[in-house]
């Protein structure tokens, strides 16, 4: 008998582009929603030229798309609008992430389109949000990163660097994906409708509260200090004998106590008043970390990782991204699906989220426009006209 998954009956219609909305709605995907993604005529979501690298497919789409509709409709179009309007009709959720007002001046803004359709639950995934002094801004991952001063917080006391993934789409689209949930478990039991917005400042911003809270009430803010934690010691990455950097956090006065004694062989480091408490290790660093230093000098990095495991404190070689893709755990865990893509396959990573009982739907990638008559002809139009639409660029 073949499972009935959690949102299995839900149909999300999506005006979508990039990461961050793109990641909402293919985790609605994974639990079952069905997802009919609208692109452009031609060339589609514009991530899909990202790079080429996964079988010719860009790894952003791939990453974000399976187990979706493509259909193609050109919006400008009288058509195409119609089009868009009879899926809306029997949609429960509908998700863009549009440039500033082009929502609005495509009649899609949430007020009219609850009025019009009064189930469903419009989601809108911005920039800087949709009102106040910045809403006709637009904004990419690298802009958001430095607006909300995480740039400053990343790299070494020479450099800034940026966070090496889409970390603010991706907070965007985690945001974006529980808002819906909770809208539609609110609609359900209360029969309410709650639209859904977020932007991608606010959502790395939420992201940014522990060091803006150090800053506010320290008056100054976090160092720069690479791979070290800027306000715990020691917690960090170090250089072994061989060359290889191990990275070990202390995370209270037990592990402290075991690492002085049973890893660094200097158990009265424990009543040395320098290295009292975390924060008094925290102002002697350098002096910790060259003891630290010392040690790490006469050992290769597996010897290490042995004896810091054994001692009870959390420890990791610094991988490389190949060390990530033959990860045991990932391996033990049973954690990669094939999944289709257009000519291929992939191997792709299960949702994060288990849940007891329910395996997550990893089905094909779409190619742009894939779906569209199929999607069309259940709406009710006719091979005919599904000719002249083609033929007129409208599909």
């Amino acid at each position: 008998m073949q499972q009935q998954l959690p949102l299995e009956g839900i149909t999300v219609v999506s005006i979508e582009q990039a990461v961050a909305a793109p990641f909402a709605t293919r985790q609605l995907a994974d639990l079952g929603a069905r997802v009919i993604k609208i692109e452009r005529p031609g060339d589609g979501d514009f991530a899909r030229r990202y790079d080429r690298t996964v079988h010719g497919q860009s790894s952003y789409f791939v990453w974000l798309n399976r187990s979706k509709e493509s259909v193609t409709l050109d919006l400008k179009d009288e058509r195409g609008q119609e089009i868009l309007h009879q899926l809306l009709a029997g949609a429960d959720v509908f998700v863009q992430n549009l440039a500033p007002g082009a929502a609005d001046r495509l009649g899609l803004g949430p007020d009219v389109l609850t009025a019009r359709y009064p189930r469903l639950i419009p989601c809108t995934v911005s920039g800087y949000g949709t009102s106040g002094p910045w809403a006709d801004r637009k904004a990419y991952d690298l802009l958001i990163q430095c607006q909300t001063g995480l740039v400053s917080l990343t790299g070494t006391a020479e450099e800034t660097a940026r966070v090496g993934i889409s970390v603010a789409d991706i907070s965007a689209g985690m945001y974006a994906y529980s808002g819906i949930l909770t809208a539609l478990f609110a609609r359900a039991t209360s029969g309410v409708v709650h639209p859904v917005e977020v932007s991608l400042f606010e959502a790395l911003a939420e992201w940014m509260s522990q060091p803006a809270y150090y800053t506010r009430h320290s008056g100054t803010q976090p160092p720069r200090i690479g791979t070290q934690h800027a306000t715990i010691a020691p917690y960090g990455a170090y250089t072994a004998a061989d060359g290889k950097d191990v990275l070990f956090s202390i995370q209270n006065e037990r592990e402290w106590a075991a690492l002085c004694a049973d890893f660094l062989g200097r158990p009265e480091l424990t009543d040395d008043p320098r290295f009292a408490t975390g924060s008094d290790r925290v102002v002697h660093r350098d002096a910790l970390n060259a003891i630290i230093a010392e040690r790490f000098a006469h050992s290769a990095a597996a010897d290490i990782l042995k004896s810091l495991d054994e001692v009870g404190v959390a420890c990791a070689g610094v991988n490389s991204l190949t060390e990530f893709l033959e990860h045991p755990v990932l391996e033990g865990r049973d954690r990669w699906r094939d999944v289709a893509v257009p000519g291929a396959t992939v191997q792709a990573l299960l949702p994060p989220a288990d849940l007891a009982g329910v395996t997550a739907r990893m089905d094909p990638v779409p190619s742009v426009g894939e779906h569209t008559e199929a999607v069309l002809t259940a709406l009710g139009h006719s091979p005919e006209s599904l000719a002249a639409l083609r033929a007129d660029g409208t599909i």
